[in-house]
């Protein structure tokens, strides 16, 4: 590796219309280094990709490689994104022998075929490399795409988010495999991620994306962690525990949303109860008061009572019980969470709960009363937020604050809605239609919605599976600081411990 910049990168900008995307970009990667670019989903990691693979052109600035501007594609840089662009009518040896047959024409037949086949190998699919797309996995595909990119011997590997969309057991598996082309290959690799653990286990430096518009980078972070790198030991190695605390914070500071904390400070919550509460009534002024007598401790506020959910089988002459005897005490304003395996029956005890699922036997009890039927008072966050597309996120949360707080004025109402959806940082966004939000947007206004409605419990049912790390790790702060204000009763479903 030498002092010798391979690629820099001089004050670019981008812009889209009049949304300054990129803004004053500076970075230097020497040759054989591996970079990890960190960011939010919409600050700009993949147009600085693009930009970087000459796909699209800078509005101002300089992109050099080797001390050559970069005006258009070429293959020293080799790309693989999020989603598999695949040919689905040829098979794995095919497609990566579109790039070999087009960029190495003056080689004989032999010598491509040779090429193209290494480079399957390579990626551990030498068994599959008659298999077209639909016959392999997800895992898979995405290893034709690298072998495609390696397979034109590119100076410079630009992976964009390449392994977001796959499960955990596999993506763990393609980082192994990148590193070890990239230790025996010798190139030099820009992984765009939003996983800060994989940033730091596979890269040399780790550089954050301040949020657009306008984004820049922020400083590096050198992670100084001998290679190779041991996974399972890497939560016990005080560098990375140090270096992930730093980065973390880093990206959490940056995504603080000034326009949405000047919000709160301009907000405050009504003094009004919703129907739901045990305590309300309305006065003749119709406004809902709260009792005046001090509150009992209720050791079981919730209380899950040899609870039994039985479903028949599919030849229709038997059941199974998916959920058998469960038992659960919960004191009121307690977090708990439910972990286990797929399929062991956690989603059933949530729904039912809910009052979505009925129970064959056994009862729930929350407040002093029967969970019979679905109701507003009890708030639901789905992996997969339920918003009217065509509503805005403050009208998708004041469906639910009119029918609990129906005795209230219309600017109360205002206030709740204004005052949740700040909370969860859609100050400047309220107005945006649920068809026009990011997914993480859409899953803060699910929460915003269940927490505007002053639930007696909140049923959280893996509310973040599917968004990224980084906005999962922003979410998990706003639900808890949220919480932290309101109490409420709590379950959390998660198919492992956090």
């Amino acid at each position: 590796m030498t002092d010798t910049a391979l690629l820099e990168l001089k004050n670019v900008s981008k812009a889209y219309g009049e949304t300054q995307v990129l803004n004053n970009i500076n970075l230097r990667i020497k040759e054989g280094e591996f970079i990890a670019i960190v960011g939010f989903s919409g600050s700009g990691k993949t147009t600085l990709i693009s930009t970087i693979a000459g796909l699209i052109q800078a509005d101002g600035g300089d992109v050099l490689k080797q001390g050559k501007a970069i005006t258009a594609p070429g293959p020293d840089r080799g790309v693989v994104f999020q989603n598999y662009s695949l040919m689905p009518w040829l098979t794995v040896y095919e497609n990566v022998a579109l790039a070999v047959d087009e960029i190495f024409k003056d080689w004989p037949k032999a010598q491509r075929k040779a090429h193209t086949e290494k480079y399957v190998r390579m990626v551990n699919l030498g068994a599959a490399m008659d298999k077209k797309p639909a016959e392999l996995s997800g895992g898979m595909r995405q290893r034709v795409n690298v072998a495609r990119a390696l397979a034109a011997n590119p100076d410079i590997l630009l992976l964009d988010e390449p392994l977001s969309a796959l499960d955990a057991l596999t993506r763990g598996m393609l980082q192994d495999e990148i590193l070890q082309i990239w230790e025996q290959e010798k190139k030099t690799v820009i992984l765009i991620t939003n996983d800060v653990d994989e940033a730091i286990y596979m890269a040399d430096r780790v550089i954050p994306l301040n949020p657009g518009p306008n984004a820049t980078l922020g400083p590096d972070f050198i992670v100084n962690i001998d290679r190779p790198r041991n996974r399972t030991e890497l939560n016990h190695n005080e560098v990375f525990k140090k270096c992930r605390a730093e980065i973390t914070q880093y990206l959490m500071d940056i995504g603080m949303d000034k326009a949405n904390i000047d919000s709160l400070n301009k907000i405050t919550l009504p003094n009004v109860r919703p129907n739901t509460s045990s305590d309300w009534q309305v006065q003749p002024s119709d406004k809902a008061i709260t009792s005046q007598a001090p509150e009992r401790p209720q050791p079981r506020y919730l209380e899950f009572s040899q609870v039994v959910k039985t479903y028949p089988t599919s030849d229709g002459n038997s059941s199974v019980n998916v959920v058998e005897g469960f038992d659960l005490k919960v004191k009121k304003g307690e977090f708990i969470s439910i972990i286990g395996h797929s399929g062991c029956g956690k989603s059933t005890v949530l729904s039912m709960a809910a009052g979505l699922n009925s129970i064959s036997a056994g009862g729930i009890i929350l407040d002093n009363r029967e969970i019979v039927n679905a109701g507003p008072d009890r708030g639901i966050v789905f992996q997969a937020p339920s918003l009217f597309p065509w509503l805005t996120a403050f009208e998708n949360v004041m469906l639910g604050v009119d029918k609990v707080y129906p005795h209230a004025s219309k600017s109360e109402r205002n206030d709740i809605v204004e005052y949740n959806l700040s909370r969860v940082g859609l100050a400047d966004a309220m107005q945006k239609k649920a068809n026009d939000l990011s997914n993480g947007m859409r899953q803060r206004v699910g929460i915003a919605r269940a927490f505007a409605l002053s639930p007696k419990l909140l049923l959280l049912d893996e509310p973040f599976g599917m968004l990224d790390s980084l906005t999962r790790w922003e979410l998990q702060e706003v639900l808890m600081e949220v919480w932290e204000r309101t109490h409420v009763t709590a379950i959390d479903r998660h198919p492992r411990c956090r």
